[in-house]
């Protein structure tokens, strides 16, 4: 599915995103920048003495690392995922920085001359900014650089939770480690266009360097001036940080362990219990969500990540585009018109059926070889989704085509504009961040990129090769995923850069490989891994160089942190993986699983479901003509058409200024989540994400500014600590509590197919005719 965001020109009137407003530019003085967003966020100072290869920052580097990487593999199987984010990090290093400072020894010692020589010491003094940018960099790779976690570890959850099948430990190690690491190939490659350029600005780290400064600010101006004279005192950031993280600390035990059914209060299913379609408009997880609400924040930010940080505007797109999708086209699909026989099957789903409407048994059209047995294909029939599911590939396919014309339309001038400037910025006088970089800094050689690249792409045609059976994908086609991550990573950084609109290409590297090599379906993964993911891990490098570009990291200690960070985390993701793979009983198998259990794997089961969309079955027999759903493939275009009209609506009525706010690929991709995400997901993080950026932003700003961001670490980290430390005490341990509680969200009839006939079997809740 398709994740758009976008900070544009007109976000100083709508909101929290006004800090980062796409667009002004001055170029009177060429000594700083010609943008003027960088000029009023970004210092241009630096303090080329302070110390950043510091023992603080190795120790509490590499413990966020780890505690990152372990803490998202872990919440990825469950049903909801929450995702401990760089800013949570980001927040929680302050004190401990400032900690350490305090306690370590200032004695000085003497290096080794094989390691260059001169002093050393635990302690060189006050935790400084540039420690704390090395350790946030360290924890960007510990939630692999918003994912999550690696990308590539969910091959092996689907190849042994869901085909049943074994791969090697090793095998696994190699396939995540050089995804990961071919980025900084790519990432490489286009550092001199996207980010020694003045002109390449990357919008969304100006969050980054805005909160570091505000963290670092002097917290001793306690004692305010309040009007009318006397003073007010505030509450310091890490005591309001530390209050706020005990308070979800503590309130995650209820419903993490004590009374889960407040993960989705479903209330409707209570009064009707015995209505199938009152349970499929009212149920949260299962249904269309009306009424339903939660009161765990992992239901809030599980998906979405946290709705504190989301500008209004977007919020506003995503509001739009849910209650459009959720509220009149599936209903009108589902009830009005039985799109593509959608009464058979459950109204919110993201597993596969036959045709009669009840499960599609993928293992037995596995081959002995992992590839498609055709004679049992044909004996099941082709394979159908729930509608809701069917149409939300369609909202994928749209979004691409609308991100592709929207880009093209809004910003294609200011984007060429800026690309020219910074070609030619090389033999122009650089910006103060270009100039006090290249002054203060040596670069790191472009031959550490190139050596990287070289030793990931041999390492992977030697995976392809040695372990073809464990991986399926040919060397060719090793090189053709290659091929299309280095001509898409240019454009799409330079895109990135301008605008902070980043299009997702998943669907699409999945529907080309799936063309090419049908019946394969770790081949498919495998493409989709080594080449959109590559691109979009170089993304990610790319913009963690402009941001320490932007607060004066030397280029050496950010390569070496970003290397060692992604290295660490793919290896602490796959051990997560394999040891909770192995230990926890029918993991991912939800018709399995007790109806309380937490381990469901929302995100694997729909990666799992594409690999047989798109690899063992083949696009051909699910939207060509072999399949049921041809027409989806119409979306493209009306993608493509849709920005085109608001783009002659807003030149045509350009005093309306609403016109401009309409983002159809942020509307159109709204529910690029669903399936996995739900819709009491939805229900809240709008909620709580109007609340805090509409009202709490305009009625209580300097509250917003002091605290808003403190509030979302420290809600990420309470139910992080406390979801680990139940496992680990309790649920591992089976002391389990049972009672009406712990069953659900008690919306048992919401999966239910509402044609008559389908027969779901004697252990069904299901009524056969209704």
């Amino acid at each position: 599915m398709v994740q758009i965001s976008e900070i544009t020109d007109d976000d100083v009137e709508r909101g929290p995103g006004a800090a980062i407003p796409g667009g002004g530019e001055d170029d009177s003085d060429d000594a700083s920048s010609p943008i003027e967003q960088v000029r009023m966020t970004v210092p241009a100072t630096d303090d080329p003495t302070l110390p950043v290869w510091t023992f603080r920052m190795w120790t509490l580097g590499l413990l966020s690392c780890g505690l990152l990487s372990f803490l998202n593999q872990f919440f990825s199987y469950r049903t909801e995922p929450i995702i401990v984010t760089q800013i949570t990090v980001q927040v929680a290093s302050l004190p401990l920085g400032h900690f350490l400072a305090r306690v370590l020894p200032t004695r000085k010692f003497r290096a080794p001359a094989v390691l260059g020589g001169g002093e050393w010491s635990l302690n060189p003094g006050p935790f400084n900014m540039k420690e704390h940018v090395l350790i946030s960099i360290f924890a960007n790779a510990g939630c692999a650089f918003g994912d999550g976690s690696a990308y590539a570890v969910m091959i092996v959850d689907i190849i042994r939770a869901f085909y049943r099948r074994s791969i090697p430990f090793f095998a696994a190690w190699l396939l995540i480690t050089t995804t990961q690491v071919l980025g900084y190939g790519w990432a490489g490659l286009m550092r001199r266009y996207v980010v020694e350029p003045a002109h390449m600005w990357w919008p969304g780290t100006l969050v980054q360097v805005s909160l570091f400064r505000a963290l670092h600010e002097k917290e001793d101006n306690n004692q305010q001036p309040a009007e009318g004279g006397g003073s007010a005192r505030k509450t310091s950031r890490a005591k309001f940080f530390l209050v706020a993280l005990a308070c979800s600390f503590l309130w995650y035990a209820v419903p993490g362990y004590l009374f889960p059914t407040l993960t989705s209060v479903s209330w409707v299913c209570w009064i009707f219990s015995k209505s199938v379609t009152a349970q499929q408009l009212g149920s949260g997880m299962r249904g269309l969500g009306l009424g339903a609400f939660t009161l765990d924040w992992t239901a809030v930010s599980s998906y979405l990540y946290s709705p504190l940080v989301s500008p209004f505007f977007v919020t506003a797109n995503i509001l739009a585009g849910f209650v459009l999708f959720m509220y009149v086209v599936v209903p009108s699909a589902y009830w009005g018109l039985d799109l593509y026989h959608a009464r058979r099957f459950p109204i919110f789903s993201s597993h596969l059926f036959t045709s009669a409407g009840t499960g599609y048994d993928i293992n037995a059209i596995v081959d002995k070889s992992f590839e498609i047995d055709m004679d049992a294909y044909h004996r099941q029939g082709r394979i159908n989704m729930s509608t809701f599911f069917a149409l939300s590939y369609g909202l994928s396919f749209a979004a691409i085509a609308a991100t592709i014309t929207h880009v093209a339309l809004f910003h294609g001038r200011e984007i060429y504009r800026r690309f020219r400037a910074s070609r030619k910025e090389a033999g122009d006088k650089p910006d103060v961040h270009t100039r006090l970089m290249k002054e203060n800094y040596e670069d790191a050689p472009g031959w550490w990129f190139y050596s990287l690249l070289a030793l990931s792409a041999g390492v992977s045609i030697l995976l392809c090769t040695v372990l073809k059976k464990e991986v399926q994908l040919p060397w060719w086609g090793l090189l053709f995923a290659c091929a299309m991550a280095f001509v898409f990573t240019l454009p799409i950084s330079i895109i990135t850069a301008t605008t902070n609109q980043t299009p997702g290409l998943n669907v699409l590297s999945e529907y080309v490989i799936g063309l090419i090599l049908p019946g394969k379906p770790i081949a498919n993964v495998c493409f989709k891994v080594y080449g959109y993911m590559s691109m979009s891990q170089a993304v990610s490098f790319l913009s963690d160089f402009k941001l320490g570009h932007y607060m004066k990291i030397p280029p050496k200690s950010m390569f070496l942190v970003q290397l060692v960070g992604t290295m660490v985390a793919g290896t602490v993701n796959l051990g997560v993986a394999y040891w909770l793979l192995g230990s926890v009983p029918n993991i991912c198998q939800d018709a399995l699983l007790p109806p309380d259990s937490p381990w469901t794997c929302p995100g694997d089961r729909v990666f799992f479901d594409a690999s047989v969309i798109w690899g063992l079955v083949g696009p051909r027999r699910i939207f060509g003509a072999l399949g049921n759903y041809g027409a989806l493939n119409w979306f493209f275009l009306a993608g493509a058409v849709g920005p085109a009209i608001v783009y002659a609506l807003h030149k045509a009525f350009p005093k309306q200024r609403w016109i401009r706010m309409i983002n159809l690929p942020v509307l159109i991709g709204a529910t690029a989540s669903m399936p996995p995400a739900t819709a009491v997901n939805y229900n809240s993080w709008l909620l709580i994400g109007i609340a805090f950026n509409f009202f709490v932003f305009r009625y209580r700003k300097k509250w917003w500014q002091r605290y808003n961001y403190i509030l979302s670490a420290a809600l990420d980290a309470g139910v992080a600590f406390m979801g680990v430390l139940l496992y680990f005490t309790l649920s591992m341990e089976n002391r389990n509590v049972s009672w009406w509680g712990t069953a659900g969200e008690h919306c048992p009839l919401a999966s239910c197919p509402t044609a008559k006939g389908v027969d779901l079997g004697s252990d069904s809740v299901c009524p056969l005719a209704l």
